[in-house]
């Protein structure tokens, strides 16, 4: 029974804590759900199955594909679907990046690892700023609007009011059911005017819903 520690073996994991800690120190500060202590766990997990599949006969490959499969099962936990939008896409990409720094630094690539996690931590940083310029573009998504009576002239009616927003719509679908009429939109035009567009609907009496 052999109760040695190779030094190595701890600056690995000393850098994979450090790596997993200035990733985990971002996502806290933005209050993501895998925060601070996730990543610094999935960081050294990582590094420790590295480190054990390396005293093993031909165990190396097998390992390393299981850690790629766990870290898979974990980033699609932190998946889910509004109505709006897929959240969570980010923090799942940035679990499968951690892994793979905590993997770096089990095998001995420690300044390799430091680069990646600067590089990681510079990606997060930049994303703020570049989707506030897209956000400056045109922007475009779906729009379901239900009126309560199914009377055609309330269609025109409602693109004029959205027209005149700085919206564009273009008719996708229009279907009559339970004596109400509901049309599908595509609705192109700027981020803040996208988000006005629902204070616009939401005064309308004639819509009985919206998505």
């Amino acid at each position: 029974m052999d109760f040695t520690v190779e030094i190595k073996d701890m600056v690995a994991m000393v850098i994979s804590i450090i790596c997993g800690g200035v990733i985990g120190f971002e996502r806290e500060y933005k209050n993501k759900s895998a925060g601070f202590r996730t990543i610094i766990l999935i960081s050294l997990g990582s590094t420790i199955f590295t480190i054990v599949s390396q005293h093993g006969a031909g165990t190396d490959d097998r390992i390393s594909a299981n850690i790629i499969t766990g870290i898979g099962f974990i980033g699609a936990g932190v998946i889910f679907k509004d109505k709006i939008s897929i959240r969570g896409l980010t923090t799942a990409a940035v679990i499968w990046t951690s892994a793979a720094i905590g993997m770096t630094a089990g095998i001995g690539y420690h300044a390799l690892a430091l680069c990646l996690t600067l590089i990681t931590l510079g990606v997060l940083l930049m994303v703020t700023r570049v989707e506030r310029m897209i956000a400056q573009l045109q922007k475009e998504q779906l729009l379901s609007v239900t009126f309560r009576d199914p009377d055609f002239n309330q269609i025109p009616q409602l693109e004029n009011i959205l027209n005149t927003k700085g919206l564009t719509l273009e008719r996708m679908e229009i279907v009559k059911e339970n004596d109400h009429l509901i049309v599908n939109f595509k609705v192109s035009g700027k981020k803040k005017y996208l988000l006005e567009m629902s204070e616009t609907l939401a005064t309308r009496s004639e819509i009985l819903s919206f998505s």
